[in-house]
C-alpha cells in the first residue's frame, strides 16, 4: 500500500506543488508536479484567492493522504516571511477542511534526506529529486522540484519512523524528535537517518 504526498513549497510569487506515490520500501514515483503563482502588483486578496483556488483543485483532483508543507523560518526579509506564512496558512486550512493532516519540515530537514547533506543547494536537491523519482530532467523552476522534495522526505521520515511513531511537524503539533536505530535499515535508509541526526546538531 503506497502513501500519498502532496508537498508544497509555499509562496505567493510561486507556489510549488508536488504529488508522489511512495511505497513501503521507499520507492517514489511522480503523480503530479507544477507551480501557481501571481505578479508581484496584484493585491494580496487576489494573490492568496490564487493559491487556495489552486491547492483546493490539487486536493480534490489528487486526494492525497497527507500535505508536507515547507515550515516558515526566520530570514532577514521580513516580507517574504510573511508572504510565505500567509501562502502556508491558506494551504492548511484547506487541507484542514477536508480532514487531510499536515507536517511542517524545515528546509534542513528537506534537504538532508534527499541529499544526504543539510547545506545542500537547490540544484543537488532537483538532481536527486530527478533521480529518486526517475525523471529524464529536474522538474523546473526549483519550486517545484523543492515541493516533489518536501513530499519524498515526509514519506521517508514515516517510513523510518515506522507506524504510530510521530514525526516532528506532524498535524497533531507534537515536536518529538525521532532518531531510529540504524540497525535494520537498508544502506540507504542509514545514509538518511545519519544526515538527519547531523543536520539537527
Amino acid at each position: 500500500m503506497s502513501l500519498r504526498v502532496l508537498g508544497v513549497d509555499p509562496g505567493l510569487t510561486r507556489c510549488g506543488l508536488g504529488v508522489v506515490d511512495v511505497e513501503r520500501n521507499r520507492r517514489a514515483t511522480l503523480v503530479a508536479v507544477g507551480v501557481v503563482g501571481t505578479e508581484a502588483g496584484t493585491a494580496l486578496d487576489g494573490r492568496l484567492l490564487v493559491i487556495s483556488d489552486a491547492i483546493d483543485l490539487w486536493l480534490d483532483t489528487h486526494k492525497p493522504d497527507v500535505l508536507a508543507v515547507e515550515r516558515v523560518f526566520s530570514q532577514l526579509n521580513v516580507s517574504t516571511v510573511m508572504g510565505t506564512a500567509q501562502a502556508s496558512g491558506v494551504v492548511i486550512a484547506a487541507a484542514a477542511r477536508r480532514g487531510i493532516p499536515v507536517a511542517l519540515h524545515t528546509p534542513t530537514e528537506v534537504k538532508a534526506a534527499v541529499t544526504g547533506s543539510g547545506s545542500a543547494n537547490k540544484d543537488a536537491v532537483g538532481k536527486m529529486v530527478t533521480k529518486i523519482l526517475r525523471l529524464d530532467a529536474p522538474p523546473k523552476p526549483a519550486d517545484a522540484a523543492d515541493a516533489l522534495a518536501l513530499a519524498i522526505t515526509h514519506a521517508w521520515r514515516r517510513s523510518v519512523a515506522g507506524p504510530g511513531q510521530t514525526t516532528a511537524g506532524s498535524a497533531s503539533g507534537a515536536r518529538a524528535v525521532v532518531r531510529p536505530p540504524t540497525s535494520g535499515l537498508t544502506p540507504a535508509q542509514r545514509l538518511w537517518a545519519e544526515a538527519e541526526a547531523r543536520a539537527r546538531r
